[in-house]
């Protein structure tokens, strides 16, 4: 199977909202104000279809296959990541939504927010290929430092990143979950 990687379109919106939702989970309650599964992956739909949040089109890359959609990666630096956010939540306080999104990264590093393969891609090495574009992205921009947030309990998830040279900097708190910081340089 050729994989390729290309910046997500407007049109991957579809197939890019149920990785979103898969890779952050309860996370995706609070980014969209909603809570039934259905509405959340429309709202993520949405968001992905604009261009002032850490989900937008704009921040993520697709790994396709056979013309579908088989994985994402959503990048972005520190400070990027802070102006969306704030965009985001006077998006959610005009819904009735007053929220507070925790910043993910220091604003030297390039970030991978959101790193997901679909179920039936899985054991493919698209993992491994997204991490690869992400670090191949991030120098080709310049930046010094890869950052991404792995959950406590995702130690397979964390023993991948440890394999492709990320190292545990420094404990880490989303929405008042427990992650580990995980930092590779890019020079």
């Amino acid at each position: 199977m050729t994989i390729f990687i290309r910046q997500a379109e407007i049109t991957d919106a579809k197939a890019v909202a149920p990785l979103i939702y898969d890779a952050i989970g309860d996370i995706a309650n609070n980014l969209t104000g909603e809570q039934e599964s259905p509405k959340i992956i429309a709202a993520l739909e949405q968001l992905v279809k604009e261009t002032s949040n850490r989900h937008s089109f704009l921040n993520t890359f697709v790994a396709v296959a056979n013309d579908a959609v088989k994985g994402i990666v959503v990048l972005y630096d520190g400070i990027q990541g802070t102006i969306l956010d704030q965009q985001l939540e006077a998006q959610l306080a005009q819904k009735g939504f007053h929220l507070t999104i925790d910043g993910e990264a220091h604003d030297d590093e390039y970030y991978i927010d959101t790193i997901c393969v679909s179920k039936e891609a899985r054991g493919l090495g698209i993992g491994t290929k997204l991490l690869q574009f992400a670090e191949e992205h991030g120098r080709m921009l310049g930046y010094q430092k890869l950052a991404l947030n792995v959950e406590l309990e995702k130690a397979d998830a964390r023993r991948l990143y440890e394999r492709m040279g990320f190292n545990v900097t420094e404990p880490w708190t989303i929405i008042d979950e427990p992650f580990h910081h995980m930092v590779k340089s890019l020079h």
